[in-house]
């Protein structure tokens, strides 16, 4: 090789480190549910899913809301696992948590064929504005395998974003979706206190 193509040579693989250097890196991130209870005392059994999620907001991006009728795809922050199933499993970390219970799973990581319960929510609206706030407004349906009694509820819950990092809005989505949980819980127990129907519904 010759001594110019070898300085060509370098000049070129110093551009290429350049450019990776000053690439932005992506980031990822997920919905977090408090820890599960060290010693449960309960024993529902509960499954959650599926969870439904508008497609605008049904992609690995994070989907940034920057006007009344304009979002911006965020590429170098994303979501770390498909939204729907982030929601279903944050979901169950919460109602473990808040039912006392090791048997709150999403229906992805379900081993338990015959839950007591299970759960279905329809996201309507998923807002994510940085620096402001996150919005949760979802229907969901509680559903007793026993004899398919039904419970269905809306959940509307508006979180402040401590700041503008993408922590503090995914912090934020995290505590709507424990209200949305609490709201699950408290229809789970009202179910639980009503009377079995006297013929079974078949599943």
């Amino acid at each position: 090789m010759s001594p110019y193509a070898r300085i060509a040579s370098t000049v070129i693989a110093a551009l290429a480190l350049a450019a990776c250097a000053s690439s932005p890196t992506a980031r990822f991130y997920t919905l977090s549910g408090p820890p599960a209870p060290s010693a449960p005392s309960g024993t529902t059994s509960i499954v959650v899913g599926p969870v439904g999620v508008p497609a605008v907001v049904d992609r690995p991006e994070i989907v940034v809301s920057v006007g009344e009728n304009e979002v911006w795809l965020d590429e170098f922050n994303r979501w770390a696992s498909p939204l729907g199933d982030a929601i279903a499993i944050a979901t169950a970390e919460n109602l473990s948590a808040t039912l006392g219970t090791a048997r709150a799973t999403s229906l992805a990581q379900s081993t338990t064929i015959d839950a007591q319960y299970r759960v279905s929510v329809e996201v309507q609206r998923f807002e994510s504005v940085p620096g402001s706030y996150a919005l949760l407004d979802a229907v969901f349906t509680v559903r007793r395998t026993a004899d398919g009694k039904l419970s269905t509820a809306r959940t509307t819950a508006r979180e402040p974003a401590a700041d503008k990092s993408y922590d503090a809005l995914a912090a934020a989505h995290s505590r709507a979706i424990a209200r949305l949980a609490r709201d699950i819980a408290d229809a789970t127990r009202t179910l639980a206190a009503q009377p079995a129907a006297t013929t079974p519904a078949a599943r």
